[in-house]
């Protein structure tokens, strides 16, 4: 069971998403690379990753793989691998 109703799941999800962003953000700063953040919803990640690094004019997606294979790959699909696939941005994909 949830213990949280949809608003403090929402208010929980942005404070920990700032919070991660905010720790990326200041060390790009510190590499003394340009860095931007932007927190989204989307019903498909994949195409809301996509979506925001075109209109943002993004020369670069970089994400994470969890290495995943076999069957757990397969069944739990991966949103690098359809970020990957579908996007015209070219894509970093760091292990």
């Amino acid at each position: 069971m949830l213990a949280d109703t949809p608003a403090a799941y929402a208010k929980h999800v942005a404070e920990r998403a700032k919070t991660y962003l905010d720790v990326v953000s200041q060390a790009a700063k510190a590499a003394g690379v340009t860095c931007g953040t932007e927190t989204i919803e989307h019903e498909h990640p994949y195409q809301g990753i996509i979506d925001t690094a075109k209109n943002g004019e993004c020369d670069l997606i970089v994400m994470a793989s969890h290495g995943r294979s076999g069957m757990s790959g397969i069944v739990l699909g991966s949103q690098t691998v359809k970020v990957l696939t579908h996007s015209k941005v070219p894509v970093l994909v760091y292990r």
